[in-house]
């Protein structure tokens, strides 16, 4: 059976076989990510709505979960920024009532500035956002936000998050060759690190097929050395199994499905 709001499990080098809740239309999203495996932003913005309703979510959800499949994570991600929906506390916790099976939220960690938001993701039994630079031109360059969005205010709103959260989570870093490696910024990266004090600093680099050309993935060496100026909560996510490299490009593939579908 086909469904429009739920995909997988799918394999995940980080969560085992998560089931994927897309709450937010294609490509709706805060950021315009040069590294996006799925595709450009379509719909750049910062307001929150009820972009998809939780009855028509947790309708699949019940019903996938009747098939019995492995699952270890139920992971809210998707084609764009699942904090935009404003329904996704209602969501958590309505999933969580349904089923035992822990909640992740992968998020770009925008809106975490906002007090509603903070409130709505402290259900979940993880958070995944992600802050690939510290200093405002590096992140429109490599993150192309919505004008609106201040690098400073983002890093406030994790280190506020972070205080009040009592869940695991982990800060994911993705690393393009020429942009963001760079010792200035690697520093000020550090020194916002941590103040938030995430429980795992977790690096990436764009290996994955990527929309916009000239995205450079940085060299094992290199993300090792940055791996140890971050110390030791730090880890390198990046993996270049080759039955791993082929998981990873099943479920972009999924997702792209979708974008076409929807």
């Amino acid at each position: 059976m086909n469904y429009k709001y739920i995909f997988g499990p799918v394999p995940s080098r980080r969560l085992g076989f998560s089931l994927g809740v897309d709450i937010v239309p294609t490509k709706t999203c805060t950021l315009d990510c040069i590294y996006c495996q799925v595709g450009r932003t379509s719909y750049k913005t910062v307001e929150r709505k009820e972009y998809i309703a939780p009855e028509k979510v947790l309708a699949e959800f019940r019903e996938v979960l009747k098939s019995g499949k492995k699952i270890d994570y139920i992971t809210l991600s998707g084609n764009g920024e699942p904090t935009l929906n404003l329904k996704i506390g209602e969501i958590i916790k309505s999933i969580k009532n349904i089923s035992p099976l822990p909640v992740a939220v992968i998020t770009n960690g925008t809106l975490l500035s906002r007090d509603d938001v903070r409130k709505d993701l402290l259900s979940a039994d993880l958070v995944m956002p992600s802050l690939d630079v510290a200093i405002q031109e590096t992140f429109e360059k490599i993150d192309r936000p919505h004008p609106s969005l201040k690098i400073d205010k983002i890093i406030e709103g994790l280190v506020e998050f972070r205080k009040i959260y009592k869940g695991k989570f982990w800060l994911e870093i993705m690393l393009v060759k020429g942009i963001n490696d760079t010792q200035i910024e690697l520093n000020a990266l550090k020194k916002a690190i941590e103040k938030i004090n995430p429980d795992k600093i977790q690096l990436n680099t764009p290996v994955r097929p990527t929309y916009e050309k000239d995205v450079e993935v940085l060299s094992a060496d290199k993300l090792k050395e940055i791996k140890e100026f971050f110390g030791e909560k730090c880890e390198i996510l990046v993996q270049l199994d080759k039955r791993k490299h082929e998981d990873h490009v099943k479920i972009i593939s999924i997702l792209r499905d979708k974008q076409k579908e929807g």
